[in-house]
């Protein structure tokens, strides 16, 4: 596993020809994720050239992480660099747009997991198997991972884990104020924030349940995402290996009886 901080951080350094591209944003970026609105629609050549780009720069970012060259990005989407920054003036933007869009579809698993499971126990679990089964762990954003080890090596930096108030009744979920790798962006933060709220609804339910360890936070769960979708060069052996260690950290978050 690889720590998203460090690969988001890396993707502002990405530059093109030897010079930062795209540092100022054309009209065409429209809200800075570069799909902003347009007087008229793609063309089928220019859309099927937008799908294949995403899809390859979740592809890419998910296997090296977010500090992968737009070059990677272009070679697997078949299509040449030009035509990737035409889109996307700059890496920022595409790394943008992908771990929005993760954000979004994680935030979406978990509410179906909340809205279709009545218990508690099962809500959590279907959550985090449907979201590593998805790999979106791999291109979680560094708003809602912020798990890193302390100056002098002893354990979890505290400034930088997503903090949940555990006074009982509470449940209030919240940001640790940090200075970003990258320009702040205030629908990153919602869309983060969105995300923290409804996995904290899964932890609270479980927790009063008495099925959840007491002190399992809304960071762990996130963390057992990240952590249990590694990337494999074989589909097969990775989906293995991803339930596989999926069992065991799920073990580890359930609460034991007293003996």
């Amino acid at each position: 596993m690889h720590v998203q901080d460090s690969r988001w951080s890396s993707a502002t350094a990405i530059t093109h020809g030897g010079g930062a591209v795209g540092g100022t944003l054309s009209a065409a970026a429209g809200n800075g994720r570069g799909d902003g609105p347009r007087s008229a629609p793609l063309r089928v050549d220019a859309q099927r050239n937008l799908e294949h780009v995403l899809r390859a720069a979740r592809e890419v970012f998910g296997e090296l992480g977010y500090g992968a060259p737009m070059e990677d990005v272009a070679r697997r989407a078949r299509v040449g660099v030009g035509t990737v920054y035409r889109r996307f003036p700059s890496k920022d933007v595409l790394v943008r747009r992908i771990a929005e869009e993760e954000t979004s579809r994680l935030t979406d698993q978990a509410r179906a997991a909340l809205g279709q499971e009545d218990e508690p126990w099962s809500a959590l679990s279907r959550f985090l198997r449907t979201s590593v089964a998805s790999g979106a762990g791999r291109l979680l954003p560094p708003q809602v991972l912020r798990v890193g080890v302390a100056e002098d090596g002893t354990g979890l930096d505290e400034a930088r884990v997503p903090q949940q108030r555990m006074q009982p009744g509470a449940g209030e979920l919240r940001l640790v104020p940090e200075q970003p790798a990258v320009p702040a962006d205030p629908a990153d933060d919602a869309g983060a924030a969105a995300l923290l709220d409804v996995v904290g609804q899964l932890v609270e339910r479980a927790r009063a349940a008495g099925e959840l360890r007491a002190d399992v936070s809304v960071s762990d769960v996130l963390l057992v995402i990240a952590t249990a979708a590694p990337s494999l060069p074989d589909a097969a052996q990775q989906a293995a290996a991803s339930a596989r260690l999926l069992d065991i950290l799920l073990e580890g978050l359930r609460s034991r009886p007293q003996a």
